[in-house]
């Protein structure tokens, strides 16, 4: 399938946003064997900065798409359905970067008001900081309820945390849309602090799910995720690109912490071209390189460089952990 048969982005239907047609018909024409999954990678980010516009998560939109097959009405529709009213605003920005006449607005000067010198050194140094109180313990104690909610769980009560739920995946919960996510994601202290680490301020939130860890037991084992990267493709230089995770509970280092290799952003290049060839670098022995479990209380939010392998770990402690995963990142 070439290029010129591809619906444009220019096309719109009845929200009047672009690229979400060429966006629907792209993973049709995947469904149906007529593109390479691979095919228009390039595109990746401007698809991502779509589905932020629009507060959609990735995984239930590919999931709707490749089980349903819908019309694009119906996928309109279903937007429609699962997501707030679709801002205007956010919209009218978006179809922005598709005019002839675009240029990047976010280069502005940016001054630091919420990193200080001490962290900004500690960043350069290590690859992560924490942002201190970025969501208040009261939001995320509500936060925590809505997600225990969800899945039927009891907090405190540890003969609830162990059975199944569909929305449960690992440790990960397909719960992506509730407003209490969605007011966390607005957090101006967290917004201001990628924009921050970023210099730039033309950077859209995703829509990211939560995080139940509960103790391990001798019935019930830690599975995953162990230390990886969420990077798409290994290229060297590794490009800059940023991560975050709110933790919603204090969280020990036993607690199923978050988990990364402090300082890595500086080692990844040599350490990937020094691979033998052939050799999946996910598939490595990635503790060794000096894996670092976070304590943070609850509304403490941890940004990193996303070229630290990161994951959770298991939890040996008596409660169970609880994030939320929020990141913002410019369309371009």
């Amino acid at each position: 399938m070439s290029t010129q048969q591809l619906i444009s982005s220019q096309e719109t239907g009845k929200l009047q946003i672009k690229h979400l047609k060429r966006y629907w018909h792209k993973h049709m024409l995947k469904k149906e064997a007529k593109l390479d999954q691979g095919d228009f990678e390039d595109e990746w980010q401007t698809d991502a900065t779509l589905l932020s516009t629009l507060g959609l998560g990735l995984e239930p939109t590919l999931k709707y798409l490749y089980h349903t097959s819908p019309s694009f009405d119906e996928f309109e529709n279903w937007i429609l359905a699962t997501t707030p009213q679709p801002d205007l605003n956010k919209i009218f920005n978006f179809n922005k970067l598709f005019s002839k006449e675009y240029q990047s607005f976010g280069f502005e000067s940016i001054s630091y008001e919420v990193l200080s010198p001490e962290d900004l050194k500690f960043w350069e140094e290590n690859g992560y900081v924490i942002i201190r109180n970025a969501v208040s313990r009261e939001i995320c104690d509500l936060t925590i309820e809505a997600l225990c909610d969800h899945i039927e769980v009891d907090r405190y009560d540890a003969s609830t945390w162990y059975k199944q739920h569909q929305s449960r995946q690992g440790i990960m919960v397909q719960l992506f849309q509730h407003p209490l996510l969605e007011q966390n994601r607005r957090s101006l202290k967290i917004r201001k602090a990628y924009e921050e680490l970023w210099q730039r301020t033309d950077i859209w939130v995703n829509t990211d799910r939560v995080g139940f860890n509960p103790p391990q037991t001798a019935s019930y084992k830690f599975p995953g995720p162990y230390l990886h990267w969420d990077m798409r493709t290994f290229t060297t230089p590794v490009p800059f690109g940023l991560q975050g995770i709110l933790y919603l509970s204090d969280t020990a280092e036993n607690q199923g912490a978050f988990t990364l290799v402090p300082g890595f952003q500086h080692k990844i290049d040599d350490w990937l071209v020094n691979l033998p060839k052939g050799v999946d670098p996910q598939k490595q022995d990635l503790y060794s390189l000096g894996a670092k479990p976070i304590a943070a209380n609850a509304g403490d939010f941890i940004i990193w460089h996303h070229a630290l392998p990161h994951g959770s770990r298991p939890n040996t402690a008596k409660l169970p952990r609880f994030v939320q995963y929020i990141n913002y990142m410019p369309a371009n």
